[in-house]
Parts: structure tokens; C-alpha cells; sequence
């Protein structure tokens, strides 16, 4: 006969630290923010800063007042920069993407040799070529649209691959499924496999255009008063460098931080269908 053994106890729960429990996990990413951006700002103001300064140029950093030609400067012209080239980059991408997808050999090749060539060269080498090289042709573009069309011709070969890894990553069967209901090519393209594409497709390409924002500094070696140039001529003039590029790299960083909440806002309408459900 033998001995009794009770049943195994089931495993008891982790008592969880008594911060997790006070706090759900939005303030506790609140909390490590807030004492992140406390440090930031203590390695900033440990420089000798002149606040002065950047609140007299704030303004014009900040695109508030026209340029003296009467046109956008600063954040505001940086902003029409990327806005214009956004459009221009997404349709030329999307145009490219298809024509890499598709049976055509000729545009297989012009879209993969467009593509080869943007990704393969600086940026600035672009943007000087368009600047400098069409008015040998007989085109003469201003400064910036200039630099609207390299922004848009360079991002527009990075975001062809990432449509093109996109449209290719939604799975064949559900353009069977569609095709057995029916449905005509165009419909199934914009109805079943564009939308399913787009879950995976909004962070690259986000990130490309955070790239962009960035990347759109270049465009002051010809002159444009972006805030890029801005923050370089009042730092010449003024000798206070430090003030003038700490406040660029804000006013960047800030834009950025828009970008990324849209792309949140993006990225939840898109996955409503692959959200976890209780």
C-alpha cells in the first residue's frame, strides 16, 4: 500500500513591487521620461548659456516671422519643405513600387535603375547636381524647389522598396479568396491588399520621413533659411554657437515627436484588425 501524496499546489501568482501595483504602465513611462528629460536638461545647463540670445531668435528659428524676401523661414519653411516633398516622395514611390512589381521589363528597369542610382549617391551630391546642373540644360530652379525635388527623388527611391516589401509581404491566398468572390484587380488592390500592407508599411516609412526632416538641413548650402541656417548665421554672428545649435536640434526634435504621433494614431486605425482581443 502506498503512502499518500497530496496534489501538486498550483503555482501562486508573483507578488508584483508595490511601484507596478500604485502605478499602470503609462505613468511609470511618464515618470521615466520626465526623469530623463531632468537630466538632459542638467547636461544642457551646465553649458554657459545665454538665454537672451535664443529668446531673440526664437522667433525666426521658429519660422513666426516672414524671411526678407517675404517668403517662409525656419521651422515653418522647414515644415513646407518636408510637406512638399512627403507628397512627391510617397506618389513617386508608390508609381515605382508597382512598376517593380510588375511583368514590364522596361519599367523593371527604369524603376530598379532610378531606384539604384538615389540610394547609391549622397544626398548633397544630389542636391547640388539639381541646383547646379539643370540650369546647364536650360532649367533654371530656385533654391528651393531645388531641394523639394532631390528630397523627393532620393526618399522616393528608399520608400519604393518599402512599398514594394509591403505589397509583396500580404499573403497570395487573399487575393484568391478575393478573386473567388468576384472582385476585379483594382479592387482587390486598394480593397484587400493595400490596407493589409499598410500595417507594416506606416513605421518604415515614417521613419523615412523623420529621416527627411532631418536630412532637409542639407538644403542650407544653397542659401534656403531653414533653420538649419538660420541657426548657423546667428551663431556666426553672434559667436554663441552652442545656444543657436541646442535650439535647432530642439525645434528638430520636437517636429520629429509630431511625426511619431502620428504614426501611432496611423498605426492603431490600421490594426484594429490584429488587435488582441480578451
Amino acid at each position: 500500500m502506498t503512502a499518500y501524496t497530496p496534489p501538486p499546489r498550483p503555482p501562486q501568482p508573483v507578488a508584483e513591487p508595490l511601484l507596478k501595483r500604485l502605478l499602470g504602465f503609462r505613468s511609470r513611462l511618464y515618470l521615466t521620461w520626465a526623469a530623463l528629460l531632468g537630466l538632459f536638461a542638467s547636461f544642457f545647463l551646465s553649458f554657459d548659456l545665454k538665454f537672451s540670445i535664443i529668446l531673440d531668435k526664437l522667433p525666426n528659428l521658429l519660422g513666426l516671422h516672414l524671411s526678407p524676401s517675404g517668403f517662409l523661414q525656419g521651422a515653418a519653411l522647414t515644415l513646407f519643405l518636408c510637406a512638399c516633398s512627403i507628397v512627391a516622395s510617397s506618389l513617386l514611390g508608390f508609381v515605382t513600387a508597382l512598376a517593380r512589381l510588375s511583368s514590364s521589363a522596361v519599367a523593371f528597369g527604369i524603376a530598379s535603375f532610378y531606384a539604384s542610382f538615389f540610394r547609391g549617391t549622397p544626398l548633397l551630391i544630389q542636391i547640388l547636381l539639381i541646383y547646379l546642373g539643370l540650369p546647364q540644360l536650360g532649367v533654371v530652379p530656385g533654391a528651393i524647389t531645388a531641394g523639394i525635388i532631390a528630397l523627393s527623388l532620393n526618399y522616393g527611391a528608399y520608400l519604393s522598396e518599402i512599398f514594394r516589401a509591403g505589397l509583396l509581404g500580404v499573403p497570395h491566398g487573399q487575393r484568391q479568396a478575393a478573386l473567388a468572390l468576384g472582385m476585379s484587380d483594382s479592387v482587390i488592390f486598394w480593397q484587400v491588399t493595400l490596407p493589409q500592407a499598410m500595417r507594416t508599411i506606416i513605421p518604415p516609412t515614417t521613419n523615412q520621413f523623420i529621416s527627411m526632416l532631418k536630412d532637409s538641413s542639407l538644403i542650407s548650402v544653397m542659401g534656403v533659411w531653414e533653420v538649419m541656417f538660420l541657426a548657423q548665421s546667428y551663431g556666426r554672428s553672434s559667436y554663441r554657437y552652442i545656444e543657436m545649435l541646442s535650439t535647432a536640434a530642439l525645434i528638430y526634435w520636437l517636429l520629429s515627436i509630431g511625426l511619431e504621433l502620428i504614426q501611432a494614431r496611423m498605426e492603431r486605425h490600421y490594426g484594429k484588425g490584429y488587435a488582441k482581443r480578451g
